[in-house]
């Protein structure tokens, strides 16, 4: 499998540099609980398309499971999303995955997020839309989704595509999963209800790894 021209991939988003004590402490405070679970699950297919294998890269990164390329209709991918509830207005970036590192490609600028450009546009009936980005930086300080794990269901988003149209989308779901046990094949599937999915890092920063144990991953749907 050649991952930089297929797949699918749990973004990892990490502030990957040693933390200052206030930003660790502020990065470790968690949601209540999950909410929306559920309704997350049930807008994917019970057969989803990327269904093969995890592979877990050798550098311990994120792990990373076959799919088809979507074809056929042109993409509209996002290029700005806001976020009211949290005070997000972010530049999103196409990206796709290192080939050194097997890992999603997230823009090194924090303020800034990327799409998974591998998967669904914006046009997309059908399938997961995924944007990813950092919780924060030892040297830039809070990422544009600093704040990502504060979303609750009903809070609402609008992601604006390349065609100039905004669409807009209403949280369902708020989840957080260890890097290693996050299912792939439902937030990086291409068919189910069409959905935005955003990924960032949270739980508990490992310092020694320099990197965060878990991802805090929301779902919408168009509102």
């Amino acid at each position: 499998m050649t991952v930089r021209n297929r797949g699918a991939l749990a973004a990892t988003a990490a502030g990957v540099a040693a933390l200052t004590v206030a930003t660790l402490v502020a990065c470790e405070s968690q949601p209540a609980e999950n909410v929306g679970a559920q309704e997350a699950s049930a807008l994917a297919t019970a057969t989803a398309t990327a269904t093969a294998t995890a592979i877990a890269p050798a550098t311990g990164g994120v792990p990373v499971a076959a799919g088809d390329l979507p074809a056929g209709a042109e993409v509209v991918p996002p290029v700005r999303l806001v976020i009211p509830e949290i005070n997000v207005t972010a530049t999103v970036n196409a990206v796709g995955v290192n080939e050194r590192t097997n890992e999603f490609e997230v823009p090194p600028s924090v303020d800034q997020i990327g799409w998974y450009r591998f998967g669904p546009g914006l046009e997309a009936d059908a399938g997961s839309v995924v944007i990813a980005g950092h919780v924060d930086s030892a040297q830039q300080g809070k990422g544009a989704f600093f704040r990502l794990r504060d979303l609750d269901q009903g809070d609402t988003l609008t992601a604006t595509g390349s065609d100039g149209t905004a669409r807009r989308y209403r949280v369902v779901a708020r989840e957080e999963y260890a890097k290693t046990k996050i299912p792939l094949d439902r937030y990086f599937a291409r068919d189910g209800e069409a959905r935005l999915t955003l990924i960032t890092c949270g739980g508990p920063f490992d310092a020694k790894a320099r990197k965060y144990r878990d991802n805090i991953v929301v779902t919408a749907v168009p509102a």
